[in-house]
């Protein structure tokens, strides 16, 4: 009976989803704002929400916590507030502390991962989460940050026109008005059919960074090209601010090729995914443990090279990220200088 009261409760917080209170400090309805998050919101300062699936699911313990600490560290010397996003003992966390971020390496894949389809139940059931593009980019907007960096974002599976496996992170950017920094599309997915559900139904404004090729998560290039193309963080920024403004309602994807110098080779990358995709039939493996099992065979088919480059895009994404970021609060600044909100 205590434990059915419980989840009635949870459940009945969950209101503060759709209706949230500003009012409460350190928290949005029943979200947990750290207290650094918290007040670089209140001032208006750069923060970069970034997603905690990479931690538990994306490499072992304690590599994962390692990288955790790093990206974070790059945000930060890049002028942002990171914000990592989980769901901890049934709450929901924007901004964990090194004790959290330590739980949920600890935790690795006994954590439960969390699309936004997942999150009542996760807190309803006091469980500990750890969220997807998805589920980040829906706490991300909740709380008011408009950037989320992520190292691939998923898609289109191979094969998707038959089993209809696509991952709802292509949904959430066609209703969440989040920019989602990211290397491409995880490239054990279907890249070109993954733009073109984004591009051709219009869920998502799809846009390349510093280059007229779309990024294919492990290498620079996919074959495959995207209209538009955006060089600096201000223009960057200048995007966001104005998808914001006009209140479009959806998100915007802005992919940043992998460093040249950690680029891994696409021909043993590409043989390595077809191997584990093998293996994943055979055995079955579908639905939202597919990507974790590919991706940790991969890295083991390659000796470490598509984790080590998984890592190393991670860090650049957040750089960016924080550029970008740090940019969009500048232009709120100059405009709440001004005394005037531009609108359009």
């Amino acid at each position: 009976m205590a434990s059915s009261s419980s989840a009635l409760s949870r459940l009945s917080n969950l209101r503060g989803h759709l209706h949230p209170s500003h009012s409460n400090k350190g928290g949005v309805g029943f979200i947990k704002i750290s207290p650094e998050v918290s007040e670089a919101l209140s001032n208006g300062y750069a923060v970069v929400a970034l997603e905690s699936t990479i931690i538990s699911h994306g490499m072992p313990y304690p590599k994962n916590l390692e990288t955790a600490r790093e990206v974070e560290a790059v945000v930060r010397e890049n002028g942002a507030v990171p914000a990592t996003i989980a769901i901890l003992d049934g709450i929901p966390c924007v901004g964990l502390s090194m004790e959290e971020l330590e739980k949920l390496a600890n935790l690795g894949p006994r954590a439960q991962k969390t699309a936004r389809r997942d999150i009542a139940h996760v807190v309803a059931t006091g469980g500990n989460g750890a969220t997807t593009v998805s589920a980040t980019m829906f706490f991300a907007s909740m709380v008011g940050i408009p950037l989320f960096v992520t190292g691939g974002i998923g898609g289109v599976h191979r094969h998707g026109e038959h089993t209809m496996d696509i991952s709802s992170d292509l949904t959430e950017l066609g209703r969440t008005p989040v920019a989602v920094i990211s290397a491409g599309v995880k490239s054990i997915l279907d890249v070109p059919r993954t733009l073109e559900y984004l591009v051709c139904t219009k869920l998502s404004h799809v846009y390349d960074c510093k280059t007229n090729e779309f990024p294919a998560f492990f290498s620079e290039t996919s074959g495959c090209k995207v209209p538009c193309r955006i060089d600096t963080p201000e223009d960057c920024a200048q995007l966001i601010d104005a998808n914001l403004k006009l209140e479009l309602g959806t998100g915007i994807l802005i992919a940043v090729p992998i460093p040249k110098e950690h680029a891994a080779s696409g021909r043993l990358i590409e043989s390595a995914i077809k191997r584990a995709l093998e293996e994943a039939r055979d055995k079955n493996i579908i639905g939202n443990a597919a990507t974790p099992f590919l991706l940790a065979r991969v890295n083991e088919l390659t000796g470490g090279a598509s984790l080590a480059s998984n890592i190393a895009l991670v860090k650049n994404n957040a750089l960016v990220g924080a550029k970008i970021s740090v940019a969009l609060a500048q232009i709120k600044e100059r405009e709440n200088k001004g005394g005037v909100k531009t609108t359009l």
